[in-house]
């Protein structure tokens, strides 16, 4: 889990969200699931403060990602949550 797992999904609740945090789940599933006025959407956190290289999709999280048909995001930041929150009704 990363160091900002728990600001990220407190700013997401913030901003209005209902999160369930799925870090648990692993296998390449993502680390939780976002929903607001009815629309979903699977977050992968990271910590940007890490090196570029140490942020990376795993592997397993790459293909999960690629695979997926719905919304899926990487977060890195409280910056990237006010992002998805501000354009939230567009996607």
């Amino acid at each position: 889990m990363d160091a900002n797992h728990g600001e990220i999904i407190d700013a997401f609740r913030a901003h209005g969200f209902s999160v369930a945090d799925t870090s648990r789940l692993g296998g390449g599933f993502p680390d939780c699931v976002i929903s607001r006025a009815k629309k979903t959407a699977l977050v992968e956190i990271k910590d940007g403060k890490k090196p570029p290289s140490a942020r990376d999709l795993t592997p397993q999280e790459r293909e999960f990602a690629k695979t997926w048909r719905g919304q899926y995001f990487v977060v890195l930041s409280l910056d990237d949550v006010e992002a998805i929150g501000k354009d939230w009704v567009k996607l």
